[in-house]
């Protein structure tokens, strides 16, 4: 009943930049900590950043000082500004979020967007 949508992603020139979103929608009593994770071809999936409800953040070393993650309590939506993209950004991008749901509020459960395409060419 818990869904993570993303939209944002898209072909840029190494250099500039592009806006990530995650908006979580159904039955939801409290979104926890959320984050954005990365998966290049033939590599692992990596957590790019993340962020708490409190609005603390962490940042892999290789995109600190160039993303920026931030977050709409009130309306359940997550963002990823990037900025001066290279190639090596170039992944798929998932959004993840640890939700209590209204029919089990108790429980949080860890859910997964369906992933967007970055494509960042030089």
């Amino acid at each position: 009943q818990v869904q993570l949508v993303e939209s944002g992603g898209g072909l840029v020139q190494a250099g500039e930049s592009l806006r990530l979103s995650c908006a979580a929608s159904g039955s939801i009593f409290n979104i926890n900590t959320m984050g954005w994770y990365r998966q290049g071809p033939g590599k692992q999936r990596e957590l790019v950043a993340s962020i708490t409800r409190g609005g603390n953040t962490n940042y892999a070393d290789s995109v600190k000082g160039r993303f920026t993650i931030s977050r709409d309590n009130a309306q359940n939506t997550m963002y990823l500004q990037m900025n001066s993209l290279k190639a090596e950004d170039t992944a798929v991008y998932y959004c993840n979020a640890d939700i209590q749901s209204l029919t089990r509020p108790r429980q949080p459960f860890n859910y997964w967007g369906q992933g967007t395409q970055v494509t960042v060419s030089s």
